[in-house]
């Protein structure tokens, strides 16, 4: 059994990483977003408000609980989305949406065509930036490099949520993407 789920396991990653080459390969890659992930990853910040945070950190926590059991686990995890979001410029209720479309929340998904961690990174930015030791499994860097891309997307279309959404998942003319984020935004994580 260990050596059928390790030979899985295997494939997975060498599907991930052969897709990756050929989707780096295929897909021009705008010099300002290199830049401004580059950015992103020699940066940080953090709440800047205690009580804001624990306000947000509390109604988010329960909202998160079906998704992360863990309440430990829950915390940080949404205080690396907070952070990543703010710092980004984008509405951290925005990034839960879209990591609950994108992976529910799982930091170690791996899509069919080699996404990787909660925001579904593909593995070819870590080399354009020139950050390729780095792990996107890990919730940090994946969250860093998820909310720069997507505000990039959302800079570029003008803020309208439907086209930039559309960008990130790669379904550009599409709503039916953006629609499930702005549902799940909606439905979950919508603060009235």
């Amino acid at each position: 059994m260990i050596k059928y789920l390790t030979g899985i396991f295997f494939l997975c990653i060498l599907n991930s990483f052969i897709l990756a080459q050929v989707h780096a390969d295929t897909q021009k890659v705008d010099p300002r977003l290199r830049q401004l992930l580059a950015e992103a990853i020699n940066s940080s910040e953090s709440f800047d408000d205690r009580f804001h945070a624990e306000v947000w950190l509390l109604d988010m926590s329960n909202r998160l609980k079906p998704f992360v059991k863990d309440e430990k686990t829950r915390l940080s995890i949404l205080k690396d989305i907070h952070r990543e979001a703010k710092r980004a410029g984008l509405q951290p209720e925005l990034v839960l949406a879209l990591i609950e479309v994108e992976s529910h929340f799982d930091s170690y998904a791996i899509s069919k065509s080699g996404a990787q961690g909660m925001m579904q990174i593909m593995p070819f930015w870590l080399d354009e930036i020139g950050h390729a030791d780095d792990n996107l499994i890990e919730v940090k860097t994946n969250l860093r490099m998820g909310c720069t891309i997507l505000k990039y997307y959302m800079d570029m279309e003008r803020n309208d949520l439907h086209k930039a959404l559309a960008r990130y998942n790669g379904s550009r003319g599409s709503k039916i993407y953006s629609n499930k984020v702005l549902i799940a935004l909606q439905n979950h994580w919508y603060q009235s």
